[in-house]
């Protein structure tokens, strides 16, 4: 083992990341002298929300590059439902059965990063929604996790590692204001030496009561005053909030703006978006629950079949221009006017289609309104049940 507990790059291209049953069962069948000629389709009976944002898909496609197989997928970004296929792939079983953990790892975990990220934006609407939620995950991941939510709709990410083109958020720790004799000096200290692009949002909560150090960070040149109030100590975040809004306000600085951060929830953002300019989200999308995406089979040798549970035969998703879907026998007509979401990726190994991370974005931002009414619909049958 290295000097960290990770898996390279290598092991994990090279199919050595995967379930053991799956060495074992690639053994026997070389044995048997079997190696079918088979399609599988990788789909989710479930979803906590309703709906799931497919990420994770270029991964999948670096993966497989090189290995003998048809892979027809979903662009990254796309808006799935239950029991929808995502993606399908046709080879010889022997030839790619080692690689489906690392598949349904590398789906499972970016799709429940992005279907997070974007029910948290759809609700934030106008109000700025960055990711500050890699330290609670393994570092090796960072990268990932920033891009999931990136192509989810948040507006930045926290981590270093984040890829290029993601704006960096972030300005001071507690430790930070605490290195310094009071929470003026640090804010001023940060106001002279930060260089002139980096937003001028102070940290107002180290000591003090938060309208107290937010007037300070006001006076001392803040654009911004972040508020990350442990949630044992916040009591009614709602009065803390207008509180310090009405005291900035009152004291001139009305074009100072307010930044949520600590343990902020999707509840949270829905509660103080009218209030709150900014949110800085950590756990709730970092540690998302995982999309539960399965890879089974569903053709042999030509031959429909599957197992028990699923539906045989490959499917195609057809998405009409509202947003609705539809999931059909794979060589039956689509709806009039809807476009077929699972294309070509890969043919006999070489990589045919890629698809940028702005891309998935865009997809991603262009189908929000949708995804707002499934999480308010979602939100209305929880407000019903209580």
């Amino acid at each position: 083992m290295g000097r960290f507990a990770i898996v390279g790059e290598d092991r994990i291209r090279n199919g050595e990341c995967t379930d053991i049953y799956f060495i074992r069962s690639k053994a026997v069948l070389e044995k048997s002298g079997i190696n079918p000629l088979v399609t599988m389709e990788c789909t989710a009976s479930s979803l906590p929300g309703g709906f799931g944002i497919l990420c994770g898909m270029e991964d999948v496609i670096s993966l497989l590059e090189g290995v003998p197989v048809d892979l027809d997928a979903m662009p990254e970004g796309s808006l799935f439902f239950p029991r929808e296929p995502v993606l399908r792939i046709r080879g010889r079983y022997r030839d790619f059965a080692q690689y489906e953990t690392s598949i349904l790892g590398f789906l499972c975990h970016a799709s429940g990063i992005a279907t997070a990220t974007a029910g948290i934006k759809a609700l934030a609407g106008d109000r700025s929604v960055f990711s500050f939620g890699s330290r609670r995950q393994h570092p090796a991941i960072a990268q990932m996790i920033e891009r999931s939510a990136w192509i989810g709709g948040a507006d930045g990410a926290s981590n270093t590692c984040a890829p290029e083109g993601i704006p960096l958020a972030g300005t001071m720790p507690h430790a930070f204001v605490m290195c310094y004799s009071s929470p003026g000096e640090a804010f001023l200290a940060f106001d002279r030496f930060s260089p002139p692009e980096i937003p001028r949002i102070m940290l107002c909560d180290t000591y003090c009561d938060e309208k107290r150090e937010s007037l300070t960070g006001a006076r001392c040149g803040a654009s911004g005053v972040r508020l990350d109030t442990p949630r044992s100590r916040r009591g009614d975040m709602r009065a803390i909030l207008e509180e310090v809004r009405w005291e900035l306000d009152a004291a001139g600085h009305c074009d100072v703006k307010i930044f949520l951060s600590g343990g902020v929830t999707i509840d949270d953002v829905a509660r103080y978006r009218d209030i709150v300019d900014s949110f800085g989200v950590g756990g709730a999308i970092a540690n998302a629950p995982v999309i539960d995406f399965a890879l089974d089979m569903v053709e042999k040798e030509g031959e429909k079949c599957a197992k028990r549970g699923k539906r045989s035969g490959i499917k195609q998703v057809w998405e009409s221009p509202g947003g609705q879907h539809a999931t059909l026998p794979g060589e039956m007509a689509g709806p009039s006017g809807a476009c077929p979401l699972i294309q070509p990726a890969i043919r006999d190994g070489k990589v045919v289609r890629r698809q940028t991370m702005e891309d998935a974005r865009k997809r991603v931002l262009d189908r929000l309104s949708l995804v707002r009414g499934f999480v308010l619909h979602r939100a209305e049958g929880r407000e019903s049940a209580n």
